[in-house]
């Protein structure tokens, strides 16, 4: 609706007052076909929408109680004209229903209807990550908003939302693709815990969103403006990356056990993710080329990672004598790796090896990553090693870490000033960090 109509008998609540108590509403039209009214009672008013078809059939629907006793909220008691805006999303609803644009709902079209479709959608497609959003949106986003009817989601709801999932307790991994409440609260002086959870709850933010656009493109509901409003945290997506100095890479692979060191030793080798790793076959070895292929990576897309001489060594022992179906990395006594047989090892082996934090296979492909970036590597040739889509991700995590022209010109061209004391003590080996986590 472009504009706010007026009617003295009804703009204000002591306009309103005036009025004669009666059952049928005091209508205003708005345009053609459509109009608003107001009925007055003993204890108060309340406003109504009606919309006539092009058949005359005349369709209508309470928009809430009228501001005659309450300041108007916007949610429960309305305005004039709040309530005009409130009626311009039935009409246009409205509008969609009787054009069959879409058929009428059995009930309210609400925020869980609108994640079945939208999530519906997405499978159509062949979208990745679908298991883990539908996840995330049963524990963090059902509980509290999907029996809300979209037309009656508004901003301050939304917001009080996203700041209580800002604050929930980390989420514990029940079954794949499932997960349950950990119980542990997240401490509020730990900078890094907090912006884990607002990056948490802006993941999550982005999946809602993204349904609900679903839903507004559809003509499930008139406006999209209460969750256009609603911004994701700031600066929540720069956590401490942790990866590890050459000494610990090493002392970390000494610490492991049997066949869970090959794993360790091609992972800080190749910086391929656990999961791809366990699924490498021998024929995924291209000893002339020295070089191996992911075939099912996280971005959906094969593709070929180079080596250096160790990793073409290491993987030249593992593939030696094996058919080409072989798996590449098995357990000790012969069997698959499952989708969460590493963390126990890691955690044990990082135990042995005094790191702190404990390793994780996310760490190892840090390790690899960052030492490509210090030693100068381009963004591109990273990011086709880690299976990024482009640089940007690249860049994000590890550009920092690359050397730097600005500093290396300021270094050459600033003279020394001899204010500083000349020290043979040299500092104890420090965890190198850096970046937002990949």
């Amino acid at each position: 609706m472009a504009r706010t109509v007026k009617n003295a008998k009804i703009d204000t609540r002591s306009a309103r007052s005036k009025l004669p108590q009666r059952r049928e509403p005091y209508w205003t039209v708005i345009s053609a076909g459509c109009a608003i009214g107001y009925r007055r009672g003993a204890l108060g008013g309340t406003w109504i929408a009606r919309h006539r078809a092009d058949d005359g059939k005349q369709h209508y629907e309470s928009l809430g109680a009228a501001d005659d006793a309450r300041d108007p909220d916007g949610l429960t008691v309305f305005s004039f004209a709040q309530a005009q805006q409130r009626a311009a999303e039935f009409f246009k609803r409205k509008a969609r229903e009787l054009a069959g644009e879409f058929a009428p709902e059995d009930g309210p079209y609400t925020v869980a209807k609108a994640m079945d479709a939208y999530f519906g959608e997405r499978e159509r497609k062949g979208s990745k990550g679908l298991d883990k959003d539908r996840a995330a949106a049963r524990v963090r986003i059902l509980p509290e908003l999907g029996d809300i009817e979209l037309a009656k989601l508004t901003t301050k709801r939304l917001r009080d939302w996203q700041a209580r999932l800002a604050k929930a307790p980390k989420l514990a991994r029940a079954g794949r693709f499932s997960e349950k409440p950990a119980g542990r609260e997240i401490d509020a002086e730990d900078d890094d815990a907090v912006r884990a959870r607002r990056a948490t709850a802006n993941r999550t933010l982005t999946v809602l969103k993204a349904a609900l656009n679903h839903a507004f493109h559809e003509g499930r509901v008139a406006s999209d403006d209460a969750w256009r409003k609603v911004k994701p945290f700031r600066e929540a997506d720069s956590a401490i990356v942790h990866f590890l100095t050459d000494d610990e890479a090493r002392r970390l692979v000494n610490a492991c056990d049997g066949a869970f060191r090959d794993l360790v030793r091609a992972a800080l080798l190749t910086g391929c993710r656990y999961g791809e790793l366990i699924r490498m076959r021998a024929s995924d070895f291209g000893a002339e080329a020295g070089t191996v292929t992911v075939r099912e990576s996280k971005a959906g897309k094969p593709r070929h990672v180079a080596l250096t001489d160790e990793g073409r060594q290491l993987f030249a022992n593992l593939t030696a004598g094996k058919a080409a179906r072989d798996l590449i990395f098995v357990r000790d006594d012969g069997k698959a790796w499952g989708a969460s047989h590493q963390q126990r090892p890691l955690d044990a082996a990082s135990n042995r090896a005094k790191l702190e934090p404990a390793a994780t296979f996310h760490i190892l492909r840090h390790t690899y990553a960052s030492a490509l970036a210090m030693r100068g590597v381009p963004m591109g040739v990273i990011a086709a090693q880690l299976g990024h889509a482009d640089t940007r991700m690249t860049e994000k995590h590890y550009a920092h870490l690359a050397p730097n022209y600005v500093a290396e010109t300021v270094r050459a061209a600033l003279p020394s000033l001899g204010i500083v004391d000349q020290s043979n003590i040299a500092p104890l080996g420090r965890k190198r960090s850096g970046g937002a986590s990949a």
